[in-house]
């Protein structure tokens, strides 16, 4: 299943903002990530994170598109119930 995602980096603390409809992406997932948008730290906490928040194991939880953009897809096992 794919899961789409707007990140923003950079936040006081890591958290699910909730869905909403963007004219360029469709529904998305907003998500607010504690790292800063360097070396790749932003999308390994992103990924970290929604893990978490969907109890899957990391291995699970693979970026798939938008590794420099805000804009993220990510791939995620099959019936995971979503926030």
């Amino acid at each position: 299943m794919n899961l789409r995602v707007r990140a923003t980096p950079n936040a006081r603390r890591s958290e699910i903002i909730g869905w909403e409809d963007d004219p360029q992406a469709g529904r998305i997932l907003r998500v607010r990530v504690a790292a800063p948008p360097t070396e790749g730290k932003a999308n390994r906490e992103l990924r970290d994170f929604l893990a978490q928040s969907l109890g899957l194991p990391k291995s699970q939880v693979v970026l798939e598109k938008g590794n420099a953009s805000r804009f993220k897809s990510f791939e995620i096992p099959d019936g995971t119930p979503l926030p």
